[in-house]
């Protein structure tokens, strides 16, 4: 199994003759950041399986819908929160057939999609986190879920985050995961390693790559310094830059 580290929350994972693509976005529809991810060609005989777990900007890009032109294989597999009317995509230039390629998810349900068994997670923001499992191998894509405490939000809206976040990491309980991508975000300063590290002791992950980290790779030492537990550091990816390239054996 090949992962490919493309930036912030995208990720590619090569597995026999299947690419998953997980929350693909062009690097230069987002201000503010400078991102430098690459996603490769790909093979036209390979399955291409493109997932989006919500439809921030940060996670979901509509040009996506026009690789159909290029991969004649591929599927989508989108959160129901992710609107593709038929005028709107006419606008944007993508006919409505693309549709057909499309699986839309909603949380807490499965589905099989090429093979795949797909499991979803209730986000503690929108849309879906995902379990995937294929030919022998368990991935899983947090998306957005993740404890969102805040510094001043309080403890009445803090505690019911931390529970809804608790409750969902709970739906992975008995569940071996061979790579698993997980939210360590910066911005929530005190709180940048909450969910992450209450994930780190609660879910069996042989290899975690820590993600949406808006292009600041520093808090992935800092986790490891903090927890001093071989246990759980040896587990972590460290990940420096955008299009770092992985081989993993599963």
């Amino acid at each position: 199994m090949k992962i490919l580290f493309i930036q912030h929350s995208c990720f590619v994972v090569e597995i026999e003759n299947k690419v998953l693509i997980f929350d693909w976005f062009d690097k230069a529809r987002i201000t503010g950041y400078a991102f430098q991810g690459i996603l490769p060609e790909f093979s036209k005989e390979k399955e291409i399986y493109l997932f989006a777990s919500h439809k921030h900007q940060d996670h979901f890009d509509l040009n996506a819908l026009k690789w159909v032109e290029k991969y004649p294989k591929i599927q989508y597999i989108l959160s129901k929160d992710i609107r593709l009317g038929d005028n709107y995509l006419a606008r944007n230039g993508i006919p409505k057939e693309v549709k057909d390629r499309v699986t839309f998810v909603r949380p807490q349900t499965k589905y099989e999609v090429g093979g795949m068994e797909i499991k979803t997670l209730r986000s503690t923001d929108a849309g879906v986190a995902f379990l995937v499992k294929t030919d022998g191998v368990t991935l899983y894509h947090a998306g957005d879920l993740n404890d969102w405490s805040m510094e001043g939000a309080g403890d009445l809206i803090n505690g019911k985050m931390k529970r809804d976040y608790r409750r969902a990491i709970a739906e992975l309980d008995g569940i071996h995961i061979d790579a698993a991508f997980v939210v360590l975000d910066p911005r929530l300063e005190t709180h940048s390693m909450d969910g992450f590290d209450y994930f780190m002791q609660h879910v069996d992950a042989d290899l975690v790559f820590p993600m949406h980290m808006w292009r600041d790779y520093s808090l992935i030492g800092a986790y490891k310094k903090k927890s001093k537990n071989l246990r759980f550091t040896e587990r972590i990816v460290d990940i420096t830059g955008e299009n770092q390239e992985f081989d993993c054996i599963c």
